[in-house]
């Protein structure tokens, strides 16, 4: 902390040295002279200024999910997924799908989603969510055959969901799709606990 206080101490007196100058970009002097009083009063606002930063810092890393609890499906206008399989760490407490779709027609046109049930269970949750409108994302609402699924996205949209990789029991076959009507069968892969 001494050494940053000192870095910025250094910086002060740099500036002011420079004071009596023109310089190329005028707009930043008042910043600068600004800084330059705020070291000089006090050197308590930049101690909390560190402060706050290194809890910023702190905050973002404890909401990344852990290391390979975390995969990308990229989705596009041609009714496919990147991706045939989905394989989920049974050692993640919470796993992380990011759905994105690539393409650059509208939801309403060709939306897609990420639903999440057993395999056995697949062909019935695809067509009670026919049922459901876009705005529900074409999921039965209180559907329990479904472990997860994102909300519906368009072109250029993005959207997550996190999976708890308890719901997934030991020898049973799970499959994730996308339940816009009719993209069922090229919209599908399988998941996989490892």
């Amino acid at each position: 902390m001494k050494t940053y206080l000192a870095l910025i101490s250094a910086a002060a007196f740099a500036l002011s040295a420079c004071g009596g100058q023109e310089t190329a970009a005028p707009a930043a002097q008042p910043a600068a002279s600004e800084a330059t009083a705020a070291s000089a009063a006090s050197a308590a606002p930049a101690s909390e200024a560190a402060s706050a930063e290194a809890s910023a810092a702190s905050d973002s890393t404890a909401a990344a999910p852990a290391e390979g609890c975390e995969v990308v499906v990229n989705s596009d206008d041609q009714m496919k997924f990147d991706k045939q399989e989905l394989e989920i760490k049974k050692s993640c407490k919470e796993f992380k799908i990011v759905l994105k779709h690539t393409g650059k027609m509208p939801k309403a046109a060709m939306g897609h989603n990420i639903v999440i049930s057993k395999a056995e269970d697949a062909q019935g949750v695809v067509s009670d969510g026919a049922g459901a409108t876009a705005e529900k994302d074409f999921v039965k609402e209180g559907d329990a055959r479904v472990i997860a699924y994102t909300k519906l996205i368009g072109g250029g949209e993005e959207t997550s969901v996190t999976v708890d990789p308890s719901k997934f029991a030991e020898g049973s076959q799970y499959e994730f799709y996308c339940t816009f009507p009719g993209h069922y069968g090229l919209m599908r892969g399988t998941v996989k606990l490892i």
